[in-house]
């Protein structure tokens, strides 16, 4: 006989201002099962989450827990009163014998067990509480958005433990490798209604396209059913004078049907577009270095970002990624190397901690009080890419409907805040996107569109981001920071990241332990200890020098070519000094690049630490 399920809903209905948010929804969990809870923004997930854990009445319908089971639902908002530590607020529902697995999941999630929770980030706080449920070991884990503000090591050790546990869970994230990697159901909360598939959320997407299609096909069968019975009933009246009742009354039922039916939620008309191009180069750093006292940010870092590329920067929290995009940016001057920034560039930032955002002001104040869009002497109208657009009217293309458009921006949900900051930023006319932490708490769809708009994005992107599928589909490019003063540049995007350093690693570790058991004679020798041959770290230390006498050359050809009379006075002199500008700058181009080859494959072979 099958387990009976640990938890079950039945016929649940809640509604909210007037609208439905659930209804009619049923659905059981069993012990084992790992399940996804995907939907839009403001579709109901959470509130879904919290009738499970029977914080909510539902307005109708029934929650069975099976007896002697137990959930466990991560707060989104954490209350501290009475607690010293992290650890004492971790620890409060667990006997002495227990204490361990508290310990255990702090140490895991990079938390200090003896900090005083007044002094921990909003990130931090929310790690605690996650922390605290983890240690409670229910027999049902309710987790609405676990890896928002947590970095890729705390990501990484999360998913090993939900693997290796025998827990049942049910999760809201918006990150989809996390997802795709632990779930084997899904549950998709959609118009109220709850549906379930038995397969993971690797499944999901190609079950919604289908869904949807069949909506649509079956939408079009009404319609022509419904256009055929309109036509019988004009017809039928004037080749009849007594109507067939029971015809009319099957064509009102019809149309009431339509009329019941919930319309898809759209897809937010977001759009990026980049105007004024940018010169080729977006932004060069040579032999950079940052350190804050002891603490090394970056040390001999070059770089070199041209227009069009996407440049992603990853690494743990506190490693110093926001430290080095305002280096790169210019906000931020290093302690040693220079920073040069190209020319006609037009930046629009993405904040991740909504800085930008005044919690008091309403919707339209946001963004009619943004000097950079909002339209002089006019109190209904932004101008968006230098077109004037109704508040309103824009404020619908990011799926804000009328009544929120008065409402405080505290009112609204990390997923709708996250809206609100993309509705500015694409408002501005710009050819390089600085996006810190973009994608918490947007849902998959948007997330789709936001990877879809910047892969088609003119301009450069520099981005921030833990979520791996994201810098997956976007980067072009790769910075690695692993601390202390490291940071790595990679072709490709996270995956790529990860291949290579294995495959480096991998390569490196043969070639010590050669070292370490039996030296090779003198003449056989080919690589000396930075792991490159002879002429390759022979060229190595020669290309500095090469690469200063080619600025050298650039900086005395563009000055003597900004002479204005050069050009009608020694018209061929001009001529010489332009191709030889154009030489030595792919000279100089090229020598950078080699020398990036040749230091990659130096650190490869040193391996990471």
């Amino acid at each position: 006989m099958a387990e009976p399920p640990i938890l079950t809903l039945s016929d649940i209905h809640l509604t909210f201002g007037g609208n439905p948010l659930l209804k009619d929804a049923s659905l059981a969990i069993h012990v084992g099962e790992r399940i996804a809870l995907v939907g839009r923004n403001g579709s109901g997930k959470s509130t879904l989450m919290r009738i499970l854990a029977g914080l909510v009445q539902p307005d109708d319908g029934e929650r069975f827990l099976r007896p002697g089971m137990s959930v466990g639902l991560m707060s989104q908002e954490p209350d501290f009163a009475g607690f010293d530590t992290l650890m004492d607020f971790a620890t409060a529902d667990l006997d002495h014998g227990d204490q361990w697995r508290a310990e255990m999941a702090l140490e895991g999630l990079k938390l200090a067990g003896d900090q005083d929770p007044r002094a921990a980030s909003g990130g931090e706080r929310r790690r605690a509480a996650l922390a605290r449920v983890l240690a409670q070991a229910p027999d049902l884990l309710l987790l609405d958005e676990p890896t928002n503000h947590m970095d890729i090591e705390a990501i990484f050790w999360l998913e090993k433990h939900l693997a290796e546990t025998a827990t049942a869970f049910v999760c809201i994230s918006h990150d989809r490798a996390f997802l795709r990697n632990l779930t084997d159901r899904t549950l998709w909360v959609d118009r109220g209604e709850v549906r379930r598939l038995e397969k993971g959320f690797a499944h999901f997407e190609e079950w919604r396209d289908q869904v949807f299609e069949e909506e649509e096909l079956q939408r079009h069968k009404l319609n022509r059913l419904i256009k055929a019975e309109a036509r019988w009933a004009v017809e039928g009246i004037s080749a009849r004078r007594k109507r067939n009742q029971g015809r009319v009354r099957r064509l009102g039922e019809l149309r009431a049907e339509r009329a019941s039916q919930i319309a898809r939620t759209g897809t937010a008309k977001m759009e990026f577009e980049s105007t004024t191009r940018s010169g080729k180069l977006v932004v060069e750093a040579v032999e950079v270095a940052k350190s804050f006292g002891d603490r090394k940010i970056v040390s001999d870092f070059t770089l070199k970002v041209n227009r069009g590329e996407r440049l992603a920067i990853v690494g743990p929290n506190g490693v110093g990624k926001t430290t080095l995009l305002n280096i790169l940016t210019g906000d931020l001057e290093p302690d040693q190397g220079r920073v040069r920034l190209g020319t006609n560039l037009l930046p629009a930032v993405f904040d991740q901690n909504r800085s930008a955002l005044d919690p008091d002001a309403s919707l339209w104040e946001t963004l009619n009080g943004d000097s950079e869009i909002g339209v002089s002497g006019s109190s209904d109208q932004v101008l968006v890419r230098g077109t004037p657009r109704h508040v309103v009217g824009y404020l619908k293309d990011f799926l804000f409907d009328e009544g929120q458009v008065r409402g405080p921006v505290s009112a609204l949900s990390g997923g709708e805040k996250a809206r609100v900051l993309l509705a500015r930023l694409m408002a501005r006319e710009s050819n390089l996107l600085i996006l810190d932490e973009p994608t918490n708490d947007l849902d998959i769809e948007t997330l789709d569109l936001l990877q879809e708009l910047i892969s088609d994005y003119e301009g450069t992107v520099i981005l921030i981001s833990h979520d791996r599928d994201f810098v997956d589909r976007i980067a072009t490019t790769t910075i690695a920071m692993e601390g202390d003063g490291r940071a790595t540049v990679y072709a490709g995007g996270w995956s790529d990241y990860r291949s290579q350093r294995k495959a480096a690693a991998a390569a490196a570790a043969p070639a010590k332990s050669s070292k370490s058991s039996k030296p090779e004679p003198r003449r056989k020798e080919k690589k000396p200890a930075s792991g490159l041959s002879f002429t390759q770290s022979h060229r190595l230390k020669e290309l500095p020098d090469e690469m200063e006498r080619l600025s050298q050359d650039i900086a005395k050809l563009e000055g003597l070519l900004a002479d204005p009379d050069l050009f009608s006075s020694q018209p061929e002199k001009f001529a010489k000094a332009s191709k030889a500008l154009v030489q030595r700058q792919e000279a100089l181009a090229a020598a950078e690049e080699e020398w990036l080859e040749l230091e990659e494959l130096r650190e490869a072979a040193e391996g990471p630490g």
